[in-house]
């Protein structure tokens, strides 16, 4: 069944977007990274003891909207991760990079975002 997110095409802002509204500042959030393109902060809800969730400023529902291909933004968002897996103390023991495309992987909001997991042994196959 074929959802409609409304949003997937290109805006700046959502205004009924959970992470708009967490970049915009409306919405609390535990900040570790911010620059001109993305802000990351902690996922409510971890899945690892680092978890933490890097989003565009824009909003783009997901990887797979066309907005997303853009090689730009893509490289700003593994720049940001990358850098705070480092701060985090992630470097040496790894991490691991994550992308949910569409409700049946397990995306509940629909602004692209990048899941970055670590801290602890992570097993394969995930999920």
């Amino acid at each position: 069944m074929e959802t409609d997110h409304k949003s997937d095409y290109d805006n700046e802002f959502d205004p009924t977007c959970l992470f708009c509204r967490i970049v915009a500042g409306t919405l609390p959030s535990t900040q570790v990274y911010a620059d001109e393109t993305v802000v990351a902060f902690r996922d409510r809800h971890p899945a690892a003891p680092t978890h933490i969730l890097v989003v565009p400023r824009r909003h783009i529902s997901g990887i797979n909207a066309p907005a997303a291909e853009d090689g730009a933004l893509l490289h700003a968002l593994i720049h940001a991760a990358n850098s705070i897996a480092r701060d985090e103390g992630l470097g040496e023991r790894g991490y691991r990079l994550v992308w949910n495309v569409g409700p049946d992987a397990g995306q509940s909001v629909f602004h692209l975002h990048l899941h970055l997991l670590g801290g602890r042994s992570l097993g394969w196959p995930p999920g």
